[in-house]
């Protein structure tokens, strides 16, 4: 058994002038909803043997928040192939995973995660989790999932369970859709 915890990016900053997409900083709403997700996780006794995360300053800067609010933090193996990734590129990234490692976060972007959970998760109507994931995986939330594998290589569609699915809105409605 294999765990994998996903954790989109918060909120960035539309309104900052970068050049590059992958330059885009946090804006006031994600450095709060980082935090909280964070606290969140150190509360609820998450544990990461290792944490690979996309290299984007969003990301960078959510991980960065999110560290401060868990009280401790990771060394990240930054992988390129995160940002922006499909599905079939994020299987790519977990199948390169060391199988001493038990528990991956996973720090990157949207339309792809939320691809992996529909991917991993089966589509059989038994978990409700995954139907709001289907609805959306907002920045900042976090996914966790058991995959009933023994080696990251044997990652594939319908190998998971959503163990939990966690929004910043659900912890802070302030931090819900149309707030700023």
């Amino acid at each position: 058994m294999k765990r994998l915890t996903l954790l989109r990016h918060a909120k960035s900053d539309w309104d900052d002038p970068v050049s590059r997409d992958f330059d885009r900083p946090l804006n006031h709403r994600g450095e709060k909803a980082a935090l909280l997700m964070g606290q969140f996780a150190q509360a609820r006794k998450m544990r990461f043997d290792m944490l690979v995360a996309s290299p984007a300053i969003r990301v960078v800067q959510t991980l960065e928040t999110f560290f401060a609010g868990y009280g401790s933090t990771l060394d990240a193996r930054w992988d390129r192939r995160i940002y922006l990734a499909s599905s079939p590129t994020l299987f790519d990234v977990i199948r390169d995973i060391p199988d001493t490692t038990a528990s991956i976060l996973m720090a990157g972007h949207n339309p792809g995660f939320e691809e992996l959970i529909l991917d991993l998760v089966p589509d059989d109507g038994a978990s409700p989790l995954r139907e709001d994931v289907e609805v959306k995986f907002p920045t900042a939330s976090i996914a966790v999932m058991d995959l009933e594998i023994d080696s990251w290589t044997d990652a594939q569609a319908n190998c998971a369970s959503l163990v939990s699915f966690t929004r910043p809105r659900d912890l802070d409605p302030a931090l819900g859709p149309g707030s700023r």
